[in-house]
């Protein structure tokens, strides 16, 4: 088989969510499946570490998709023409972008529709064009692979498919998070925290994940307890941050928030393997990755009790409201002044996080594929 898939977004040192899931996922698919050729469509000239095989073209296709204006052309004139030359046997999508035009077999990975309930968090002309051709991606597409049962939900109730139409591919969680000895945690406070033990928030700094909250809890539970404890922020600013801004500026501690900006994984795994906890409440979430990388770093986890998270949570994580700063305040002092409680999540944890590998996606997402070509072209063993 001759496969095309949009690649746009592994871009080195800019890896989001949906870009790992591509990488994760194509690479095992790929180097698994050195008798089908693939196309990687780019819109810029790759990075050597994402041509992954032999058997990988990697094609660069002109403008660089980056605004909504260009979105559409890049899709509809540049991917839409690519098809129509090569005429591969199908085009997958891993962040659910599709050309409308083209009659190319379509499997398109939509992570979720967030656009559809918190609208006030993304530029006007990025909310329109997701709320007018979102649905249209979904109709189009010949299969949909998302990322959870509570996503398949949200599509089939939202867009009105067949639950038939939708596969789930879990996400998985990179083995480079693991547990560090109290040697190494206590560097890593030394080094950020001047020996002080600290929540951390590991994120975008982005309105639906909920950053305020997240502030307000932590100033709540700092009056509260008068314990040390800091709290250290991991993400770069993505839009909107200026109400963020200012919730810091009123806070009480603010001087005991630390903001990192956005680090790389192996520092990232670092500062979570060392941290008292993760607080982890977006407003809405697809899947939600950070909990399994908590667990990998036998971190306990404080999540939001809402969308997808405890799905993918179980019993492992200590689930807060994440409208209301009082409940994850409370969750904060609970873990602090329950040591028994921390060992517990840990452990549960453990065994949580065994439930979600990059095997087991890349293996999910092979059935999908097939499911799509209507053949069997595709495997990943486990």
């Amino acid at each position: 088989m001759e496969i095309a898939v949009n690649t746009r977004l592994l871009i080195k040192g800019q890896l989001g969510g949906m870009a790992w899931f591509t990488l994760q996922t194509m690479k095992r698919i790929t180097q698994q499946h050195p008798e089908h050729h693939f196309y990687f469509l780019f819109d810029r000239p790759p990075h050597p570490d994402f041509v992954f095989a032999k058997n990988v073209t990697p094609i660069v296709l002109f403008p660089p998709a980056r605004h909504p204006i260009l979105w559409y052309i890049w899709f509809e004139w540049s991917v839409a023409r690519f098809l129509r030359k090569v005429k591969p046997d199908l085009f997958i999508s891993p962040d659910g972008y599709l050309p409308l035009k083209t009659r190319t077999p379509t499997l398109a990975v939509i992570h979720d529709i967030n656009f559809h309930y918190i609208s006030g968090n993304l530029p006007v002309m990025v909310l329109k064009y997701y709320q007018h051709f979102f649905p249209k991606f979904a109709m189009k597409a010949d299969r949909i692979a998302t990322v959870s049962n509570y996503s398949k939900k949200d599509l089939v109730e939202s867009y009105g498919l067949s639950a038939e139409k939708i596969d789930v591919v879990y996400n998985g969680s990179d083995p480079m998070f693991k547990p560090l000895n109290p040697e190494e945690q206590k560097a890593v406070r030394d080094y950020y925290c001047s020996g002080s033990e600290f929540f951390v928030f590991i994120s975008s700094l982005h309105p639906r994940k909920n950053m305020c909250r997240t502030l307000e809890a932590f100033d709540l539970f700092k009056k509260r307890t008068g314990l040390s404890h800091k709290l250290i922020m991991v993400g770069a600013r993505f839009f909107k941050t200026k109400k963020m801004r200012q919730v810091h500026a009123r806070m009480t501690h603010k001087e005991e928030v630390i903001f990192l900006g956005r680090m790389e994984r192996p520092e990232i795994s670092k500062i979570l393997g060392s941290a008292l906890a993760l607080i982890y409440v977006p407003l809405y979430e697809g899947f939600g990755i950070p909990l399994l990388e908590g667990f990998r770093c036998d971190t306990p986890v404080i999540a939001g009790n809402r969308t997808s998270l405890p799905e993918v949570g179980g019993d492992a994580a200590l689930y807060v409201d994440p409208y209301s700063p009082e409940s994850i305040s409370e969750g904060m002092i609970r873990l602090v002044n329950h040591p028994e409680l921390q060992k517990e999540l840990v452990k549960k944890g453990q065994m949580r996080k065994d439930l979600f590998t990059w095997d087991r996606t890349a293996q999910l997402l092979c059935e999908s594929i097939n499911k799509t070509a209507d053949t069997k072209p595709c495997h990943v063993g486990r």
